[in-house]
Order: structure tokens, then C-alpha cells, then sequence
């Protein structure tokens, strides 16, 4: 066994022990083609109900969406094999930017030989935003004309608004079904508007009066027999929303899909080529219900693999998918995606064969690397649209007072957690949107003033951290995210005198706590889905299913809404840049640093590029063996 570049012996032998087991595991099966660390268990593979990188992986490669975007610089693209279109051969776009005509491929087809047509997209984007489903990412389906009154169910229904009633499920039939639907329209809400304090919302059963075929009928959401106050012949259903015929998706024929958006959106392609907007096969989902349509042996996918097993805390095996459209043009017949989460045992993997991209190496071994002699001919670090942050949960004691939170990010030293926690190239970050977004320059948040931070501490109450509560801060397993942690407590605790606990959970487990609301400060960071300041942004108006901060702001939410309705790409710039400046000050949240990508790769692989998004399609992957030539990977590299 030949081992590059000689690392120290003592963390060679550490780095072999680690990975005993997972290699005795691996050895028991026959080896796929091409082997990456996915690095944690994942979710799921429901493309509507995730929003994390690990899961993104895996569903981009099950499916596809009417676009795909290049591995070189994560665009959607028309064109022949080589820059891997979509399920749609071609669109056409209208003078105003708004109505988008997909045209869908005559041979794209679903792994059970299905044809994949435009009802396909209709009805699995009408899924993803039904509020039953409670999407993370709901919002992309927002720029469609309607899709946010839709998405918000009865919320902004007024009367003289098209609707339909979705009636309770019959008893045995899967949730994932759409139930019997009754159109209609709306001639009052009784109560007009719902509470915003969720426990009298609950105390309170809303009516809905609704013209169907001219008799006024009333419905109700839950146990119609709730309250004096609810008619007799009151009928209960699953949920009451505006009709869905009004919402900017069309099907005009199988394979011709019209999408129309509420305001020129110059991202919606690149949107369209994002895991959350791809289609999932009805049929499936209605007959073996959730989660059950997910499991190898029954889910049907459209993309280039389909699951060919999956063994929970190791790998999840992906199979070419044989009724692919561009079947022949995906090389490797069988994917393996492990979910080790110890950076030192992936990285023993990597060394000894049986893995062929990791995420990234050890952070104490990240400058090793960086600065080896001869230069690595795996390593290539490299600017990322993300931003590594801490978000606080404002309505968790102290954290309510704005100072406090100030206080917080004042007393960060970003420079010596790259330093002595991170160890890489990475750069401090004082804003969430990072450098790099086109057309668009972030305002900063204030620098590390540790004086200034008790200062405001003292402020809110608490001098020298005096009757402060403990803080929890919550990560995900890794050794990274503990070391950053284990630091940016030291340094609070230095600063400020006050008390930080840590808690570490399994992925699963932590988005959980964070969509729940159930911590105190959380880890977090975010990749860029497309490159555009909104991307950021947008995740922290109130109604964003990925604020989980429960902080809002009038003034930001109409400064994010006027900038998706502003055309003029100057204007639009502005509108975000006063948004962000509201952000950092009002402080939900306080950037660490910007990401760098820290992908070791071996040199036999090839389609895969640096970006800016770190955006790496499995099905564009390669293996080539010839010695000498220098992979995509590498090129560009300074050797």
C-alpha cells in the first residue's frame, strides 16, 4: 500500500485504527463503481421534505427536474449530452419575463417505464406546496403566480376567491393521497382572521361559507362537532385553500408545461434545477403511503439511479437506472453514498481505496495538505457561496434583549477560530450573504470589540455575565462543528463571564431541535441554492419554514418582498442590502465565516468540478484510470 505524501506516522496509525470496522463492513460487499462519505445518515429521500446538503446528494441523483444545472458552474443549460439538460429538451421564456413553456422530452421516463409528463410536475409541485406537507423550502414555490396564497392554506383566502375543499381521507387510505376535492367560492371566513398566539388559535375552530353550484355550504377544518358555535350541518375536511387551477402552473399536453411566475424571476431555471422542485411518482406515493414509497423496493425515481438497497448508519447504494433518458451517457453503473461521520476514520477510507471523494479531511490536517511538498494531487481548497453562522432562538431568555445578542457577536474572534478551530482557508465572516453573489456587496456587521460587548452586556442587565442564565449551544455531530463550538464558548465564557453548555445530536436529531425551535443558539450554515443574494435572504422573513429563530420584522419582510416585484437589477441590489443591514443589526443570527471547499478527490475521478456552490452531480462522474492526466478536479490548481 502506497500512502502519499507521508503523513506523521502517529496520525497514520490513528487514521488506520479508526477504520477497522467500516472497512471490515465494506468488505463484505461487492464494491461499487465510485464510493463517496456522505458524512451522516440520511433523512430522507422525499425531495419536498428536506433541505439539507447530505440528502441533496443522494436525491439528485434519484431525480430530475425539467433542468439541470452544469457540474462546472451549477447553470441550467439546453444542449446535447455533454451539458446534461433536463427533463425538458427545450422552453421558451415570454417578453416579460414571466411564462415559461417547457417542453418535456418524448423518451423521459419514470424506473418503472412510465412515461414522465407535465401532470407529473403539476401534481407533485401542488404536494410541495400543500400545507399538509410543510415544505422547508415552500417559498421557491412561492414566485409562481399564487403560490404563496395557496401555500398558506386558509390564511389570505378573501371572499369572492376560487377555492376547493380537500374532504377527510376515507378510513385505510395513505396520508399521501389527495382526498375527494369540492370547488367553490368563498363567501365568508368566520372568523375573519386566526390569532397569532397558538394557543388561542387552537381554542377557536374557523368556519368557511363557500358558494358550491349556488348552495352556501360550511366547512370546517378537524371535528366538526367542536363548539357551540358550529353549525349543525357544518361539514369537516382536511383543509380548505384557494383553488389550485389558480396557481401558475398549466398543463397544456402531456408534455408541454407552462409555468407562470408573479414577478420576473431571473433564478427560476436554476430554481427548477434544485432537488425540492423535482417530480415524484404519484402512483407510488399513493399506494405504498409515507415513508413507506421511499424504500428501495418500492420507490420510483425519473433519474439516472434508483436505490438499489439501503442499510441504516452505512451506506445507501444507488443502481443506474436503465429507463433513464440519457442512460448512455451515465458511466458508473453503481454508486455508494457512506454516512461516517468521523472526519478521521473517512479520511483512512479515502487513504486505503475504498473511498473515492470525501468532503474534507481532519480539520488538524487541512494545512498539512495545503502546504505539502510535493503539492497533493487530490487537495484543491476553493472559494464557496456559504456562510458558516450561529442563529439564537430570540425568544429563549436573555436572547430576547437585542443588546445581548449584539453582545454576543461582538465578543466572537473569528480570526483565532479559523486559527486554532477551523484550520483551513476559510475568511472571517461579518455578513450572510457571502463575497462572490453577483451583482450584490454586503454591508458588515460590527468587528470582534470584546469591551463593547460587556458593555452591552451590562446594558441588558447582566454585568460581568451577573444572573445570566446559561447558554446552549447546539451542533451536529463533527468533529469540526465541536471544535468551533468548544471555542466559541471559551471565548464568551472569557469575554463575558457567562455560563455555555454544548449539545451535540446526529443530523436527524439536530434539524429536528432546530425546526422545532428547541435550542438556544444552532449551528448552522448555508450553501448557496442559486446565485443570488435572495438565497440568504429570504430564509429569514417570518413566514420562511427555515427561520427558526422566531424573529420577525415588519420592514424586513416588505423590503425582501419589494425586491422579488423590483425588475431594475440596481434597485433590486439596494432593497436587499437595506434588508441585510436590518438583519445584522437586529442580530437573529452572527456570521463566523465563509466557506471554503476542503474536497479531497481522487485523481482517477473525473467530471467533478470546483464551484462555487460545491455542487457535484453523481451522474456526470467518471472513473479513468489512465496515469498522467490531470483531472477536472485539479485543473488550475497551483502545483
Amino acid at each position: 500500500m502506497k500512502l502519499r505524501n507521508n503523513l506523521p506516522a502517529i496520525v497514520l496509525v490513528t487514521l488506520l485504527l479508526g477504520g477497522v470496522a467500516w472497512s471490515l463492513t465494506a468488505s463484505r460487499l461487492p464494491p461499487a463503481d465510485f464510493t463517496f462519505n456522505n458524512h451522516t445518515e440520511i433523512k430522507t429521500v422525499d425531495p419536498a421534505l428536506v433541505s439539507g446538503q447530505p440528502e441533496g446528494r443522494v436525491i439528485n441523483g434519484l431525480f430530475e427536474g425539467l433542468v439541470r444545472l452544469t457540474p462546472q458552474e451549477r447553470l441550467p443549460v439546453t444542449g446535447g449530452p455533454e451539458e446534461w439538460p433536463g427533463t425538458a429538451e427545450r422552453w421558451e421564456i415570454s417578453e416579460d419575463q414571466k411564462t415559461y413553456t417547457f417542453h418535456i422530452r418524448e423518451d423521459a421516463r419514470w424506473s418503472n417505464g412510465d412515461p414522465v409528463t407535465a401532470e407529473d410536475y403539476r401534481y407533485s409541485m401542488r404536494r410541495f406546496l400543500s400545507p399538509i406537507t410543510a415544505a422547508e423550502y415552500a417559498k421557491q414555490g412561492w414566485y409562481l403566480k399564487n403560490g404563496k396564497k395557496y401555500n398558506s392554506a386558509g390564511a389570505y383566502l378573501e371572499p369572492g376567491d376560487r377555492v376547493e375543499v380537500e374532504l377527510n381521507l376515507k378510513p385505510g387510505e395513505h396520508e399521501t393521497r389527495i382526498g375527494q376535492l369540492v370547488k367553490g367560492v368563498l363567501v365568508r371566513k368566520d372568523p375573519p382572521e386566526m390569532p397569532e398566539d397558538e394557543e388561542e388559535r387552537d381554542k377557536i375552530t374557523q368556519r368557511f361559507y363557500i358558494d358550491v353550484d349556488g348552495e352556501e355550504r360550511c366547512y370546517v377544518i378537524g371535528d366538526a362537532s367542536r363548539g357551540d358555535e358550529i353549525p349543525n350541518d357544518a361539514e369537516p375536511c382536511r383543509m380548505v385553500t384557494l383553488d389550485f387551477d389558480e396557481v401558475g402552473i398549466r398543463v397544456v399536453d402531456d408534455r408541454t408545461l407552462v409555468t407562470e411566475l408573479e414577478n420576473p424571476t431571473p433564478f427560476w431555471l436554476q430554481l427548477l434545477g434544485f432537488y425540492p422542485l423535482f417530480p415524484v411518482h404519484r402512483g407510488c406515493l399513493e399506494e405504498h403511503g409515507a415513508p413507506d414509497w421511499t424504500r428501495p423496493e418500492n420507490i420510483v425515481t425519473n433519474g439516472p439511479y434508483r436505490i438499489g438497497f439501503r442499510r441504516p448508519r452505512d451506506r445507501v447504494r444507488l443502481v443506474k437506472n436503465e429507463s433513464y433518458w440519457n442512460k448512455d451517457n451515465v458511466r458508473l453503473e453503481t454508486i455508494d453514498a457512506l454516512c461516517v461521520e468521523k472526519s478521521t476514520t473517512s479520511l483512512n477510507m479515502y487513504m486505503l481505496g475504498d473511498v473515492d471523494w470525501i468532503e474534507e479531511p481532519p480539520p488538524n490536517l487541512i494545512r498539512e495538505f495545503m502546504n505539502a511538498d510535493p503539492p497533493r494531487d487530490d487537495f484543491n481548497p476553493a472559494p464557496q457561496l456559504g456562510t458558516y453562522y450561529y442563529k439564537f432562538n430570540v425568544e429563549r431568555g436573555p436572547l430576547a434583549d437585542k443588546r445581548v445578542r449584539q453582545a454576543l457577536a461582538l465578543a466572537l474572534d473569528r480570526e483565532e477560530i479559523i486559527r486554532t478551530a477551523v484550520r483551513g482557508p476559510q475568511k472571517p465572516g461579518y455578513s450572510l450573504v457571502p463575497p462572490g453573489v453577483v451583482g450584490y456587496t454586503s454591508p458588515e456587521i460590527p468587528h470582534s470589540d470584546p469591551q463593547r460587548a460587556r458593555e452591552l452586556l451590562a446594558e441588558a442587565g447582566y454585568p460581568g455575565g451577573q444572573g445570566f442564565e446559561s447558554l446552549e449551544i447546539l451542533y451536529n455531530t463533527h468533529e469540526a462543528h465541536k471544535a468551533v463550538a468548544e471555542l466559541v464558548r471559551k471565548q464568551w465564557q472569557r469575554e463575558l463571564g457567562i455560563t455555555v453548555t454544548l449539545r451535540n445530536e446526529a443530523w436527524p436529531a439536530y434539524q429536528d431541535r432546530l425546526r422545532m425551535s428547541q435550542f438556544d443558539v444552532g449551528r448552522q450554515a448555508w450553501i448557496a441554492d442559486y446565485n443570488d443574494a435572495n438565497t440568504f435572504l429570504d430564509m429569514y422573513v417570518s413566514d420562511n419554514e427555515n427561520n427558526q429563530t422566531n424573529w420577525a420584522n415588519d420592514e424586513y419582510d416588505r423590503l425582501i418582498s419589494a425586491a422579488e416585484a423590483e425588475s431594475d437589477e440596481q434597485k433590486r441590489a439596494e432593497l436587499l442590502y437595506q434588508a441585510e443591514e436590518i438583519l445584522l443589526d437586529e442580530v437573529p443570527l452572527v456570521p463566523i465565516y465563509y466557506y471554503f471547499s476542503r474536497n479531497m478527490v481522487k485523481p482517477h475521478v473525473r467530471g467533478f468540478y470546483n464551484n462555487l456552490q460545491d455542487f457535484h452531480p453523481l451522474h456526470a462522474m467518471w472513473i479513468d484510470d489512465e496515469p498522467g492526466v490531470v483531472n477536472e478536479y485539479m485543473q488550475g490548481a497551483e502545483r
